[in-house]
């Protein structure tokens, strides 16, 4: 049996990279850390422990990874640094030969952490290396935590079936596998206990959920609205295929469900669409947008693109933009395309040039700018309920509406993680965030 009494007046410092679901993942760890007496870093302390949460969807997130692991190293050369996440799953042996590292954990390693840094305590001479061999795992490790935040992050699913070309996500996260509404809805009912107002809905395809349980994700959101205490519940991307017509209507009607969609595109063209064997067309996307938009017409809906991908013309990009300018969307979420080893798509053709990627994100994000600036705008004037969040010392308090708006206004202690109404103004001179007043 491991002792975990040698973490006795022990800190760690967190660093999480890529999605809600790391987010959610790294909360947790750090909930279990402290549970076993290490605390969190204070502000000008030097922690025994760093724990980086990788993301590996591109090679620029791997390179960002590194590059943090290197920083961390040469700021607190005592400390022991544990890398987990997708990067560490996908390639152990290169980040366990970074300088510093002590343990490379992967993706479904995070509940064995402490166990992992134990056993390193007791040899110190050579970096522990643990992956998962996805092809005999189906456990599902349940998360749900707040960490910083106001909002709490509910992991309900992991890992994906779909092998989209591009992605290497099937093999940093494995099948798709998800916990029991059982489970999930004695979680939410633990943040309602807690106080906390928020739930985001996390996991790599929630769509899939109960594929391995014989439930279904329009069975999961009915049930968390039952549960009492919970202000909101928002709905982490999820693919336009598994966005279900019954979904939308339920989140149309609901007390407790934001009208709030984050659907994945990736592409505006289908001949791109094909090459990387994406579930749906165009027509099909079109329809989730209209549907959402008559029955919620408030509603956020942002999008995610990757630009530049093998096989996308000069022509087939514009055919792209133009169909990602007539949907009726409130923000895109762009991602410049890179190689990743192992997937589909690197036997396509023609390679797109990485300057002309780069030029045709800037392209899309002149698109995301406007959406977003029309959508604000359209909201001025109104008044909308915003959830307040704790702000960093010194800056203005901000929240979200329900529909996803951004607000700031002057801090009111009493007002954190609370729900009120406010009106919407002008911009703030950053741009992004309206400026709300008290009713």
């Amino acid at each position: 049996m491991t002792d975990y009494s040698v973490f006795q007046n022990t800190t760690a410092l967190y660093h999480t990279f890529g999605c809600k679901l790391n987010f959610a993942e790294t909360s947790t760890v750090a909930r279990t850390f402290a549970e076993a007496g290490i605390r969190r870093v204070q502000a000008g302390e030097v922690p025994d422990f760093i724990v980086i949460n990788t993301c590996s969807v591109t090679e620029v997130a791997d390179k960002k990874c590194r590059q943090a692991i290197r920083s961390f190293h040469r700021r607190y050369p005592g400390a022991a640094i544990v890398v987990t996440g997708c990067y560490a799953q996908l390639k152990a042996d290169e980040i366990a030969a970074i300088d510093g590292v002590a343990v490379v954990a992967g993706t479904d390693k995070k509940d064995r952490l402490l166990k992992f840094i134990a056993d390193w305590r007791q040899s110190r001479d050579t970096t522990l290396t643990e992956v998962t061999d996805f092809r005999k795992m189906r456990e599902f490790t349940p998360s749900c935590s707040r960490g910083d935040r106001t909002r709490y992050f509910l992991k309900v699913q992991d890992g994906c079936d779909y092998f989209c070309t591009y992605c290497t996500i099937p093999f940093a996260r494995g099948r798709s596998r998800s916990g029991t509404i059982e489970q999930l809805t004695a979680q939410a009912r633990e943040v309602a206990e807690a106080g906390g107002k928020e739930i985001v809905i996390t996991g790599v395809n929630i769509g899939d959920f109960g594929k391995t349980t014989g439930e279904t994700f329009f069975d999961l959101v009915k049930e968390l609205e039952k549960v009492e205490g919970i202000d909101r519940y928002r709905i982490s991307s999820i693919e336009p295929n598994l966005l279900t017509d019954e979904i939308i209507d339920f989140v149309a009607a609901s007390k407790h469900f934001a009208p709030h969609f984050h659907i994945p595109l990736q592409s505006g063209s289908d001949t791109v669409l094909k090459l990387m064997h994406r579930h749906y067309d165009t027509a099909l996307f079109a329809h989730k947008i209209e549907t959402i938009r008559r029955l919620i017409p408030d509603a956020f809906i942002g999008v995610d693109l990757i630009t530049g991908v093998r096989g996308e013309t000069e022509e087939l990009f514009e055919e792209s933009r133009r169909f990602v300018e007539g949907l009726d969307i409130s923000q895109l979420h762009v991602f410049t395309y890179s190689e990743r080893p192992g997937t589909q798509a690197l036997k396509i053709e023609p390679v797109v040039p990485i300057p002309e990627r780069h030029e045709r994100c800037r392209r899309m994000l002149e698109v995301s700018e406007r959406k977003l600036h029309d959508f604000y705008t359209r909201f001025q004037g109104t008044t909308r309920p915003v959830l307040f969040e704790q702000p960093r010392k010194g800056a203005p308090m901000h929240g979200f509406t329900d529909n996803y708006i951004r607000v700031e206004m002057p801090y009111r202690k009493e007002w954190v993680n609370t729900c009120r109404p406010v009106r919407l103004g002008d911009f703030n001179e950053a741009g992004d965030a309206l400026i709300a007043t008290e009713i």
